[in-house]
């Protein structure tokens, strides 16, 4: 097997350094080069063409954003990982324009940085080459592919009307095991809607340098350079957007100021994750709110996630009735019971009695539950053979045949999905509570 070709620009010999070291453990790259500014990265890139190249950003001369664009030229092939120490928005997007495939923020751990190098490198072997296009990572094809990928994208959103369900725990599992399941064939993104106290980037052990909160006062020019310069890489191959790393900073999301022509900050940014990804994963909070009917409406299934206990099915109870007179399909909710089997728990046919049809079951498994949140590293990539982990992955199975039924049924009908028809969550909430 031919091994990735790695090139190092980085201005600092000791991360030049660490680098090479990190990489020699992995049998399948080779570092054959390393530069300490971009002009001398530009004549190695040019003598040796390597398949994936390890680009700091900030360098004295010629910085990593310029060293990006020229080394393009030279080597149209190659693909850019940037390395940064900082977050900021404005900085990330540029390295993206410049043609950048992905980054990753200093100091990237070993798993993250070598999962990165190889998936970049898988990338390049199916997209176009850069040439400093200026185009960012899922931006590539025509207009008509694009347009296709916009009305085939499906919305999967992941709600318990009762806390301490493991409802974040689902969801983040389920993604990715969704994109292991499509390889190459899709492209899945992590949405953390709980924008106040979400868990996502704890789950996955990733660091809030960027959030969606980034995306409230630009809204008005949201394009997908920008929105893909604030989402995070993670080793699985899904791209996060996280939570706002302080439950303050969600306000800026909630205010009036932060919508376009009328429609919501989060609606804005489900859209435009449509245009770049394939299948969006959306983990929300426990309340019924303009966000989460926002993504309700936006849903091409609801995953209710439970616990085989009385107070959560009489929440999901509750829910259910209240998603009924919202005029929600009821063939697009899936009712998920998670923890089942523990010893003095509802049974499964007590759960339909009360609700509707139980989907899917996940065993109960709490010490791998909390081994793998406390370390962030999700039980469907660290014990994949647990049971917690064969029904996440049958889960997902379940949810791409669902999806797949969809997409036969769209094209036997001539339809494309609705996206945001209902419109003025709060006000439709209202009456449906006065109608009940």
């Amino acid at each position: 097997m031919d091994k990735i070709r790695v090139l190092i620009i980085d201005d600092v010999a000791e991360t030049r350094e660490n680098l090479r070291k990190l990489l020699s453990f992995e049998p399948d790259i080779d570092v054959i080069g390393a530069a300490g500014s971009g002009s001398e990265g530009i004549e190695l890139a040019g003598e040796y063409e390597p398949n994936v190249v390890l680009m700091d950003i900030n360098m004295p001369g010629m910085d990593g954003i310029t060293a990006t664009e020229k080394l393009l030229q030279t080597v149209p092939t190659a693909q850019v990982v940037m390395l940064s120490v900082q977050g900021e928005t404005d900085y990330l997007r540029r390295a993206m324009l410049a043609g950048a495939r992905d980054y990753l923020t200093k100091p990237a751990s070993a798993d993250e940085l070598v999962n990165t190098i190889q998936r970049v490198f898988e990338m390049g072997k199916t997209q176009p080459a850069a040439a400093g296009a200026g185009k960012a990572e899922g931006t590539t094809g025509s207009s008509e592919e694009e347009q296709e990928r916009r009305e085939r994208a499906k919305t999967i959103v992941f709600f318990s009307p009762k806390g301490g369900t493991g409802c974040t725990t689902v969801a983040v599992n389920t993604a990715i095991a969704l994109q292991e399941q499509a390889a190459e064939e899709r492209r899945v993104a992590l949405l953390d809607a709980d924008l106040q106290f979400g868990d996502v980037g704890v789950m996955l052990n990733l660091r809030p340098d960027r959030s969606v909160a980034d995306l409230a006062d630009r809204i008005d020019e949201l394009d997908r350079d920008l929105l893909s310069s604030v989402m995070t890489a993670h080793g699985s191959g899904i791209k996060v957007l996280l939570a706002p790393p302080r439950p303050e900073a969600a306000e800026s999301l909630l205010s009036d100021s932060a919508k376009e022509n009328g429609e919501s900050a989060v609606a804005a940014v489900v859209d435009k994750m449509r245009d770049g990804f394939d299948v969006i994963v959306a983990d929300t909070w426990s309340w019924m709110d303009d966000v989460t009917l926002t993504l309700f409406d936006r849903a091409s299934l609801i995953v209710l996630v439970i616990t085989p206990d009385i107070p959560a099915v009489k929440s999901a109870r509750l829910f259910v009735e209240l998603a009924d007179k919202l005029d929600y399909a009821m063939e697009n909710i899936a009712l998920v019971v998670n923890g089942s089997g523990r010893k003095g728990s509802l049974q499964p046919g007590q759960i339909e009695n009360a609700i509707m049809p139980v989907a899917m079951e996940i065993p109960f498994d709490e010490r791998s539950a909390l081994t793998a949140a406390n370390r962030g590293v999700p039980v469907i990539m660290r014990e994949r053979n647990r049971p917690i982990s064969k029904g996440v992955l049958q889960l997902a199975d379940m949810i791409r045949g669902r999806l797949m039924e969809k997409d036969e049924e769209d094209e036997a009908t001539g339809q494309t999905e609705a996206r945001g028809s209902r419109g003025a969550g709060l006000f439709r909430l209202k009456e449906a509570f006065d109608r009940g």
